[in-house]
């Protein structure tokens, strides 16, 4: 994989390549994406994650090109700017700058259930073990780890998946039994 990665990627990326992967359906796979920094010239070929401005700015002059097209969403960047042209969005990487900054599972809320984004929502930053089941049912289905106690948790099997919620979702869970504030995740 080639990196050349936006700046909040970058500061949390550790010094080995231990970035060089994705966690998707329970395992580290390749990651064949490349994150553009705002400037970096786009490839002629591969698969990139484009900054929200720069893929405003070229939307249309990729109007020709057929291969897959992502776009980098910061926290403080506004999803309905890139909700017209989520047809042509293959994957969506939303920011998590640190671990409290929690404005990405809002991203990706409403760019399942608002706009109805198919696509890949990939979680790139500060992503710890504990974000992750949250993040899964926000809609996430993607993970860079690059923490490497995260990692190592998810390499031995340690995979959190949360089953019973005691919030009422925002989808639509069956209750747990006798208790109408606890709610269990779909199956």
């Amino acid at each position: 994989m080639t990196i050349a990665m936006t700046k909040i990627e970058a500061d949390t990326l550790p010094a080995s390549d231990a970035g060089s992967d994705v966690f998707r359906d329970g395992a580290f796979v390749a990651d064949d994406w490349t994150i553009l920094a705002d400037d970096a010239e786009i490839p002629s070929e591969g698969r990139v994650f484009l900054p929200l401005a720069r893929f405003l700015e070229t939307v249309e002059s990729l109007e020709g090109d057929n291969r897959p097209v992502g776009v980098v969403l910061q926290p403080g960047e506004r999803t309905d700017a890139l909700a017209p042209y989520l047809d042509r969005v293959a994957a969506i990487a939303l920011v998590f700058p640190k671990f409290a900054d929690g404005r990405a599972y809002s991203h990706a809320n409403l760019l399942r259930d608002k706009y109805g984004y198919q696509g890949t929502l990939r979680a790139v930053g500060d992503v710890l073990i504990d974000q992750i089941g949250p993040m899964r049912r926000v809609g996430f289905s993607e993970f860079k780890v690059v923490n490497e106690p995260t990692r190592k948790a998810l390499v031995e099997g340690h995979d959190p998946e949360v089953k019973l919620y005691y919030q009422p979702a925002v989808r639509k869970e069956p209750p747990a039994g006798t208790r109408p504030w606890m709610r269990k995740a779909p199956d």
